[in-house]
């Protein structure tokens, strides 16, 4: 008996909802760089969801591909993240704007 693809999506959107509300409200940057893998990954259970209601691997590679940027921009946040500790002591992304020019 297989899952309907209904129930994939509403987890997508659930694990989306709660990286979009981690975004928005969290200041921490670690908190912030988890959220936006949440949002991934909740993009590429839909990817993997619509490959599988058209019986086709497309998506399951747009997914592969996916899982790809998603650990190329861990490893950027890791490096920012970084630099804002040894900057300023705190991984607080508002206390970034005094870099400004």
């Amino acid at each position: 008996m297989a899952v309907p693809a209904q129930y994939y999506l509403l987890l997508s959107a659930a694990i989306f909802c709660i990286g979009l509300f981690g975004v928005l409200t969290r200041r921490n940057a670690l908190i912030f760089l988890m959220s936006v893998e949440l949002m991934l990954n909740a993009a590429n259970i839909n990817f993997v969801a619509f490959s599988l209601q058209h019986g086709n691997l497309t998506g399951q590679v747009f997914a592969l591909f996916g899982m790809a940027i998603a650990a190329a921009e861990v490893a950027v946040g890791i490096g920012i993240i970084l630099v804002l500790y040894r900057n300023f002591s705190d991984v607080d992304v508002t206390k970034a704007t005094t870099m400004r020019w």
